[in-house]
């Protein structure tokens, strides 16, 4: 068997709010299909995004994350949209941490190699 595609599933609560939030951060909509389920890439990844029931939020312990080339560049993208963050320096890179509108875990990193 070959899988020849990806995708990470997200559960959301609004998707115009979602799909929005995404391109904010600069993943771009590859299809949609109105409100039932929609696909938003950036290189090497896929995001699906698809109506929450209500009762299912965040990603519990599951993390997203993005690798960038610039920290600073990030940062600034993160401040300029208004979304709160925190960063930390890790053995493995410069971090950005944050959440979408629905509490999924992100984080940009700026590996250190």
């Amino acid at each position: 068997m070959d899988i020849n595609e990806s995708n990470v599933t997200i559960m959301v609560q609004n998707m115009d709010n979602a799909i929005n939030f995404y391109k904010s951060i600069g993943l771009t909509l590859k299809n949609r299909w109105e409100n039932h389920y929609a696909m938003m890439t950036a290189t090497g990844i896929t995001l699906g995004l698809h109506p929450a029931d209500g009762s299912s939020q965040g990603s519990g312990s599951v993390s997203i994350g993005f690798m960038i080339k610039s920290f600073d560049e990030a940062k600034s993208l993160l401040e300029d949209k208004g979304i709160v963050y925190t960063s930390d320096d890790g053995k493995s890179g410069r971090y950005l941490h944050f959440k979408d509108p629905d509490d999924t875990l992100l984080y940009f990193v700026q590996p250190s190699w």
